[in-house]
């Protein structure tokens, strides 16, 4: 079955750059949601105004990808105990948060998240929120790390969260290129 999920994990660069590797991943695009502002621009969102997190709609096979594993690779990919940060990108923007669709998707991250902050010692502030509306980000950030391997973001960055997240999960099937 074809499901999307929307969620916010730091940069969205560094989100969609992991999730666009894995099998059962359909698309990734990234976006803002979660704020006040109607269609805002990637300034506004930076400025801090809008209430906005860089998120990256995932559509994705629950078949060959299940919710439990998405949230697993989001966990793996930056720290849900970080609030409004990840590494050295810092405001509200950056938050942890997961957007859901339904009653059932809403039980199993909360029961996802209650079972992931046994292995933290501190509390995970991973936000859980009804999705509303997606903002889809201006077309340079889709595919941003793909585009720009050398980029000294990408090189610094992404490409250690990507790593990081291969190493954690060595079982994660990599998409065939």
């Amino acid at each position: 079955m074809i499901k999307t999920i929307v969620i916010g994990a730091g940069c969205f660069w560094c989100t969609e750059a992991v999730f666009s590797i894995v099998d059962g991943v359909l698309s990734t695009e990234p976006g803002y949601a979660g704020g006040h502002v109607p269609n805002p621009t990637y300034e506004q969102v930076c400025d801090g105004d809008t209430g906005h997190a860089e998120v990256v709609r995932i559509r994705y096979d629950d078949n060959v990808l299940p919710l439990s594993r998405i949230l697993e690779i989001m966990f793996a990919s930056h720290d849900p105990t970080s609030k409004n940060r990840q590494g050295d990108d810092v405001g509200e923007q950056y938050r942890s948060i997961i957007f859901y669709s339904d009653n059932e998707e809403e039980k199993e991250i909360r029961s996802f998240i209650k079972n992931a902050q046994k292995r933290y010692s501190k509390e995970i502030v991973t936000e859980v929120k009804e999705m509303q509306d997606f903002y889809p980000a201006e077309d340079y950030h889709k595919d941003y790390f793909r585009k720009n391997p050398s980029k000294p973001y990408c090189s610094f960055v992404i490409r250690p969260k990507v790593d990081k997240v291969r190493h954690v999960i060595p079982d994660l099937v990599i998409k065939k290129q």
